[in-house]
């Protein structure tokens, strides 16, 4: 208030001083002057832009309201299927044994679909499981006998390369089959239309997200780890933090991860390893997996890990910790599905 009146007194004053100038001397206008000077004074706070919404998987803000339906999709990882297409638009990806010590991805993608998808793979029934949790649309290439059964039943809406290869799902020619099985976004609709699957999402999950990684301190500094599959290299990963990113890049027997179609490494923000108990349960090596009990887990996040727990709320598998949904960073998450025997210390190692 002071400085306002001090401001109208010296306009005033040198208004009177602009009456009695003499003629001809220059023209100046100091009132101008001051207000500029005062102006220019004036800090003017900067206000962060609120962003009305989040991605229910990923935490990361959005615009719009993101409503459409998760999509789960069996990615091959073997590694004459690497790189693979899509998965670095992947909300969260799923990475798990099949039979032979060989594993695969679930790619969920809700935020946005990628224009390609692939390769894609069979189904499994522990893969229905977790599509029936999330209400997922899902789409696989090839079933198992029991998960045959179950896609079969109308367990879950789906579309399976086995009843639409070369309509909605379509081969390279750059690979061999079945490593060569790919479906496009705008395939992934039609086949939910053809099925008559609705697009919109039903069920919003309960994770919970920090605003960002800067604020993460509680846990072990841990700046890379390795989860290994199997008792070679083809299945070991290394993830490695960037910190001034605050994300994780990712390595495959030694080769870095990155999306086919941006030929750019995947950017992780959170990786969590559950462990659960792993029974085989043919002749042919097909498992059998235990997602409902829950149980111990890691998490991997900011450059920190911590021992937590996980647990299945609704047919969901969350990371808790203390009772509750533990806080994910912003941005895609991977999850890992470890075999109770070896179990966590014995697959997975890291270094401060």
């Amino acid at each position: 208030m002071f400085k306002q009146w001090g401001i109208l007194l010296a306009a005033s004053v040198l208004l009177v001083a602009c009456s009695d100038k003499e003629e001809g001397q220059e023209e100046v206008n100091p009132v101008e002057e001051i207000i500029e000077e005062v102006v220019e004074e004036v800090e003017v706070p900067e206000v962060e832009a609120v962003v009305p919404f989040i991605a229910p998987f990923t935490g990361v803000g959005s615009e719009t309201e993101l409503t459409q339906r998760p999509v789960l999709v069996t990615i091959n990882n073997h590694p004459l299927a690497r790189p693979q297409s899509g998965i670095a638009k992947a909300d969260i990806i799923y990475e798990m044994l099949a039979e032979g010590n060989v594993t695969r991805f679930l790619a969920v993608y809700q935020s946005e679909i990628p224009e390609k998808l692939g390769p894609v793979r069979s189904a499994r029934d522990y893969f229905v499981d977790i599509a029936k949790g999330l209400d997922a649309f899902y789409i696989a290439h090839g079933y198992s006998p029991d998960a045959q059964k179950m896609l079969k039943a109308g367990v879950v809406d789906n579309i399976n390369g086995m009843q639409y290869d070369g309509i909605l799902f379509n081969r390279s020619s750059e690979r061999k089959a079945p490593h060569n099985s790919y479906i496009s976004k705008d395939n992934v609709l039609a086949g939910a239309e053809k099925v008559g699957a609705s697009m919109e999402i039903n069920k919003i999950p309960k994770f919970s997200f920090f605003e960002s990684f800067e604020g993460i301190k509680i846990g072990n500094p841990v700046s890379s780890f390795s989860i290994h599959y199997g008792s070679g290299s083809s299945f070991e990963n290394k993830y490695t933090y960037i910190s001034d990113e605050g994300i994780y890049i990712r390595e495959t027997a030694g080769v870095l991860t990155i999306d086919k179609e941006t030929e750019e490494p995947i950017k992780i923000a959170n990786i969590i390893c559950m462990e659960m108990p792993h029974k085989v349960i043919d002749s042919s090596g097909r498992l059998q997996l235990s997602l409902s009990d829950g149980g111990r887990a890691y998490i991997f996040q900011a450059g920190i890990m911590r021992e937590i727990e996980w647990e299945n709320i609704d047919g969901i598998l969350m990371p808790m910790e203390n009772g509750v949904p533990a806080k994910l960073v912003p941005g895609q998450t991977w999850i890992s599905f470890i075999p109770t025997s070896p179990g966590l210390e014995e697959m997975v190692t890291y270094l401060p």
